[in-house]
């Protein structure tokens, strides 16, 4: 294995489309910024799409190029890992609407030449869906294995019901098949911060200094307490203070929680576009697999041949374990090939991007079964 097959070749396309979107009207060009690790076989049967969650992005393994990091699933991807440049072709692409490359509110409109900012159309997660479709087209990849967690199982169950012909293998972990009202009321806070700063501008604040970076800060805030679990923020910050020996009896961050959530709020204002965040999170808030479906979610699966394998966590409270298993009833009443487990951890949400050895075990088997 060359070393560009190791730790990933960074890419971009232009495709020409149309696209065409769930809220009307098509796109076009579309652009999509993508990652592949490993190589096709002779008979391109061992492709892997990940699919990313929302602030996620199209570097899963290989170092980031804005933070330095390494790629958000590098324990999941890599040499002797679940997923294996040695053994499959590995493919994350950014989402349409993003800012790491792909068609989003940044990029620019052809007709004006400008940023689209809020002139960029609403999407779906099924445009999303379409969009990588297209690039799997453009690389010659007809069957693909889709895993995704979060956003990315959303993704993972919209590329089984849209393309049941192309997808062998669906891994969908801690992810859910619509929206809660709950769901959508923690997105809504975040959009409100973000369009209640005043460097909004509508929207219209690229070229204008730094933008919504207080609004933003705030909005991912709020969302990562949702990642997390309560046993999870007590065990690593509890109540403990600050480097002080008293409280302070002001409104600095005297709790090492307080300063914790600031600093994930203001270090994401370096890497993503506060456009994008709203734009993402409204598509999540849109999602309704059984919706799209006459009402009845195995309906999104009536004939497919697809294997699935459900994932979730028991502190997850984002996308609880009752929310896998309405998906795995309606698999289960729509005939399909489902596996499913529910990990214990007491990371919450977020248990999927961190260190898992059962989750590990359980994506390797499945992946590595005939």
């Amino acid at each position: 294995m060359t070393d560009d097959q190791r730790f990933g070749l960074s890419r971009h396309v232009t495709l020409p489309g149309p696209l065409a979107l769930d809220g009307g009207g098509s796109l076009a060009p579309v652009e999509i910024a993508y990652e592949t690790y490993g190589s096709l076989d002779a008979d391109r049967s061992n492709a892997i799409l990940i699919c990313h969650a929302l602030t996620g992005d199209q570097h899963v393994a290989g170092d980031h190029p804005v933070t330095g990091k390494p790629g958000w699933w590098e324990r999941m991807v890599g040499p002797v890992k679940p997923i294996d440049p040695a053994r499959h072709f590995v493919v994350c692409a950014n989402v349409l609407g993003s800012c790491m490359g792909s068609s989003g509110p940044a990029s620019t409109d052809p007709m004006t030449g400008k940023p689209y900012a809020m002139a960029f159309p609403v999407i779906t997660i099924r445009d999303m869906v379409r969009a990588h479709a297209l690039l799997l087209d453009h690389l010659g990849i007809d069957r693909v294995t889709v895993v995704g967690g979060s956003m990315g199982g959303m993704q993972a169950l919209s590329w089984a019901a849209t393309y049941p012909a192309r997808v062998t293998k669906a891994v969908v972990i801690a992810a859910t098949a619509r929206h809660t009202a709950q769901n959508i009321a923690f997105h809504e806070v975040g959009r409100q911060a973000i369009m209640a700063d005043p460097q909004w501008r509508g929207g219209d604040y690229y070229g204008h200094g730094a933008g919504p970076t207080a609004g933003l800060a705030v909005a991912r805030m709020a969302a990562h307490i949702t990642y997390l679990s309560e046993a999870g923020l007590t065990e690593k910050f509890g109540r403990r203070l600050q480097a002080r020996e008293a409280k302070s009896f002001g409104f600095d961050a005297d709790f090492q929680v307080e300063s914790y959530l600031r600093h994930q709020g203001l270090s994401f204002t370096d890497r993503f576009d506060a456009n994008a965040y709203l734009y993402i999170t409204r598509a999540m808030d849109y999602f309704d697999l059984a919706e799209e479906h006459d009402g009845l979610l195995a309906n999104a699966f009536k004939g497919i041949r697809t294997r699935f394998a459900v994932v979730s966590f028991d502190t997850d409270w984002l996308y609880p374990t009752a929310e896998s298993r309405i998906i795995v009833q309606a698999l289960n009443a729509a005939g399909a090939a489902v596996s499913f487990v529910e990990l214990s951890s007491p990371y919450g949400h977020d248990a999927f991007l961190l260190d898992s050895p059962e989750l590990n075990r359980v994506v390797d088997g499945f992946l590595s079964a005939a």
